[in-house]
């Protein structure tokens, strides 16, 4: 028996699993042609965006979640990004889910401490 997870448990889901970098879960949670459009950059399809979640991987200490409000098919995340790189960043994600998968990403913070601490990593 298959159960179809809410877009609130698909969000929680992702989140943990991008925080332990378990990017095999993350890609069973995106739409094939998922769309994200970031601060710091956009991608299209489930590599792509998977490659920019490995990225940012890279440097990601925690996830620290404030609220999660989901609205049927409709999540957004407040939460701090914690990282090796910069303070901790306040961020805003929302996602739509389709078909039991995400399918649109769009997320936002003020990215010059991140940029910065990137800069040092050269």
């Amino acid at each position: 028996m298959t159960t179809t997870k809410t877009a609130r448990e698909l969000a929680e889901t992702y989140f943990t699993a991008w925080e332990a970098g378990d990017f095999e879960t993350v890609r069973g949670l995106l739409a094939d042609d998922v769309d994200f459009v970031g601060t710091l950059g956009k991608a299209s399809g489930v590599e792509e965006a998977l490659a920019g979640l490995r990225r940012m991987g890279r440097v990601l200490e925690r996830i620290d979640v404030k609220v999660r409000v989901a609205e049927g098919s409709e999540v957004i995340t407040w939460f701090d990004l914690r990282t090796g790189i910069a303070p901790p960043t306040p961020t805003a994600n929302w996602m739509h889910v389709e078909d039991g998968r995400i399918a649109r990403i769009r997320v936002t913070f003020d990215p010059r401490e991140q940029l910065a601490g990137f800069a040092k990593l050269g």
